[in-house]
């Protein structure tokens, strides 16, 4: 089981991830959000940040609809949502290491290629994804 702390120190322990100042959590990098709180809105209600929801970036419809379909327990969208590369993560439902994942491919996906460059070989997974432990230059 993860939560927003999780979240917070696998973001920041990536190379220039900027935290933005916000009622939950909310993760930058290149100026591009990769992962922040969900902001439920409900009609005839005020918006309600859920820090026990994580919004990810996905790249692509295909793997939206991916981690949609095969993983419904942990992953969710809303029509809201229709038509971006996004989806919402139940963190109660998932383990850190399955975290861990996600964010850096979500931080990989909205980094600028220049930053990509700056993340040393042995700070990264075999598949060429950075390791959210690897210490390296970053920045909040």
């Amino acid at each position: 089981m993860a939560d927003a702390d999780d979240v917070r120190r696998l973001a920041v322990s990536l190379p220039h991830v900027e935290e933005i100042d916000s009622e939950g959590f909310d993760f930058r990098v290149g100026n591009k959000g990769f992962v922040w709180s969900y902001p439920e809105r409900v009609p005839g209600r005020r918006r309600v940040i859920r820090t026990d929801i994580a919004v990810l970036f996905v790249g692509d419809e295909a793997e939206k609809q991916a981690l949609l379909l095969g993983e419904p327990e942990l992953f969710f969208t809303t029509p809201a949502y229709d038509g971006w590369p996004l989806v919402m993560l139940r963190l109660e439902a998932v383990d850190v290491d399955r975290l861990a994942e996600l964010v850096s491919d979500a931080w990989r996906m909205r980094a600028p290629a220049e930053l990509l460059g700056d993340t040393a070989p042995e700070a990264r997974d075999t598949s060429g994804r950075p390791r959210p432990e690897a210490d390296g230059p970053r920045s909040r």
